[in-house]
């Protein structure tokens, strides 16, 4: 649910928007949340058996090299040392860049000990599921940018 307040942004939007969806359950649940500021979105995806912080990507709109009309995205990385949550939280951050057509913060951190193929496959479709539920909801309650 997008629980929105009266304020508005610098150009006159809604300021605030939230939404929470979660998926899954025990150390494979997953859960996200995302927040509009009316110039931008905010997106967390954390969970396992320990949430935290281990991967942020930015993704900022541009129009795409090869047809100016298609809305492309640059993108900017940082990892703590060890964390792999870029590889899924990157291209989740890009199509919601393309989407919103806003610059998007991602900030990822889904752990298990010792996981194996198999759990990470668990948390990757978890993940990349409410990620869609995080992107619908921010989508269907959107200001006109």
């Amino acid at each position: 649910m997008i629980l929105g307040n009266s304020k508005e942004g610098p150009h006159g939007r809604e300021a605030t928007g939230e939404a929470v969806v979660a998926a899954g359950s025990g150390r494979f649940r997953v859960w996200g949340q995302a927040w509009a500021t009316g110039d931008g979105v905010v997106l967390g995806l954390f969970g396992g058996e320990r949430a935290h912080v281990g991967s942020v990507v930015m993704g900022v709109p541009r129009p795409s090299l090869l047809d100016p009309d298609v809305v492309s995205c640059t993108s900017s990385v940082l990892n703590l040392p060890g964390h792999k949550e870029e590889e899924l939280l990157r291209p989740l951050v890009e199509e919601a860049v393309r989407r919103l057509r806003q610059p998007v913060v991602g900030v990822a951190g889904i752990h298990i000990e010792a996981a194996t193929a198999e759990d990470l496959a668990i948390l990757c479709t978890n993940a990349r599921a409410v990620f869609q539920g995080l992107l619908v909801r921010l989508e269907a309650n959107r200001p006109p940018w």
